[in-house]
């Protein structure tokens, strides 16, 4: 068997199905934890924008797993009830399957992701990276990382790109997709205003827990922002 990870995204419109999703945030997870062939999982929110903001976006979710096998996590898009509901009250559904590059540092103490990929510089690459942010470090994190996420705009190499977290104000990860490991490197030694809050994260000790993963993405299923992402 070789894991994969999987990410599905899911953005709802109206009321009923906003509010649906934030309380899965606490129910849904009685449909997740005993899944056959699922060895690791989170429920995540979104911030408001492009998903930087301390402020919630109760539009937008998103379901990060990590399988024994494709088939497991193929049999739980078909079957499982929980995944069937959300994807009906869901105006856009979108979900990457990649295979682990790398990994360094724990979520909730574990490393869960095995490495069985290589990236390649001109091939896409999915990036994760994941913070526990100390409570009195929350103003000083805040105040800057906004201007990062702004600054991701500008790059074309970027196909998706969204601020997620248990908890997003205090437990926050970013998730995003390139077009080539090259872009995604440009953009992380070259930016100036991304290489100011890496320099920061340790002069400031922001965390108190980190996790920072890099991914090959294989498969792409759905559309997000009216947009069929390509390989």
């Amino acid at each position: 068997m070789t894991q994969i990870t999987t990410c599905s995204f899911f953005k709802l419109k109206g009321f009923s199905n906003k509010f649906w999703a934030f309380s899965q945030m606490q129910f849904g997870h009685q449909y997740l934890k005993n899944s056959k062939g699922l060895v690791f999982y989170k429920l995540l929110g979104s911030g408001a924008e492009n998903g930087f903001s301390a402020k919630p976006n109760l539009g937008t979710y998103a379901l990060l797993c990590v399988w024994d096998s494709e088939d497991y996590a193929t049999d739980f898009f078909k079957n499982n009830f929980f995944f069937k509901k959300y994807q009906s009250k869901s105006t856009e559904l979108f979900t990457v399957f990649a295979h682990s590059a790398e990994a360094h540092g724990k979520w909730d103490g574990k490393q869960p992701f095995v490495k069985n990929a290589t990236l390649f510089i001109d091939k896409p690459i999915m990036v994760l990276t994941r913070a526990s942010i100390r409570f009195s470090k929350l103003f000083s994190f805040w105040r800057r990382v906004g201007n990062v996420s702004k600054s991701l705009e500008e790059y074309k190499g970027l196909s998706l790109s969204i601020g997620v977290g248990e908890w997003p104000l205090i437990q926050q990860a970013t998730i995003s997709i390139w077009k080539t490991q090259a872009e995604m490197m440009d953009y992380a030694y070259k930016n100036q205003k991304h290489k100011e809050v890496v320099l920061l994260t340790r002069k400031l000790n922001w965390y108190k827990e980190e996790l920072f993963a890099r991914f090959v993405p294989y498969k792409f299923k759905g559309k997000w922002n009216g947009k069929i992402l390509e390989l």
